[in-house]
């Protein structure tokens, strides 16, 4: 994967500590939001690893997940938006208050944040957006990693409790099994009901 060298530009200029952040669940029909916020030491020795969690396989993306949470060298704050509040406040002000609650929960505080995308929500540090940033920063890539994970295992938990959906497989993205299972069984409580395909 091809780096921009951004991240790197930033921290060899004094912005230290710097996080990333993402998100995992914009698409789905069904689920939460999460966004994740990673800082990553220069030195941590996971940079390198880190990759857009698109292009990982589970088994690689649970790897790294449990490397950066056992890492003493990296600081972690995860928040997740459920169905209900993006209903009411959209999937965007959701996205939003998901980044904006991952950089409350560090237990180090960034002075300078990296987000995927082309959208930042209000933050107490300075900022910059880059689209597929979590293609080109290593700690971009951690959080997206961090958020995939955490969204993963969450809808993966919710299967045995709403079976009918298979959100085990699909996570809450609309496939054709899942779509089926919405014409046929209705929404459950996690089923986002202003999206098209629920509505």
């Amino acid at each position: 994967m091809a780096r921009s060298g951004i991240e790197e530009d930033l921290i060899t200029r004094g912005h230290w500590p710097l996080c990333g952040i993402d998100e995992a669940g914009r698409g789905p029909l069904a689920g939460p939001v999460v966004a994740a916020a990673v800082i990553m030491e220069p030195d941590c020795g996971l940079r390198e690893h880190m990759r857009d969690s698109k292009q990982l396989s589970a088994a690689r993306r649970e790897i790294l997940f449990e490397r950066l949470c056992s890492s003493e060298k990296v600081w972690m704050g995860v928040s997740m938006v459920d169905a209900p509040s993006i209903d009411a406040v959209n999937i965007l002000n959701a996205t939003h208050r998901a980044m904006q609650d991952a950089l409350a929960h560090l237990d180090r505080k960034p002075v300078y944040a990296l987000i995927d995308g082309t959208s930042a929500p209000v933050l107490p540090c300075a900022c910059t957006t880059l689209i597929k940033g979590d293609q080109s920063e290593p700690s971009i890539s951690a959080a997206s990693i961090v958020a995939k994970v955490t969204r993963d295992r969450l809808m993966t938990r919710m299967d045995s409790l709403y079976p009918e959906y298979g959100f085990a497989r699909h996570k809450g993205y609309p496939t054709r099994e899942h779509l089926h299972a919405l014409e046929t069984f209705g929404p459950c409580p996690l089923h986002r009901r202003s999206f098209r395909g629920v509505r």
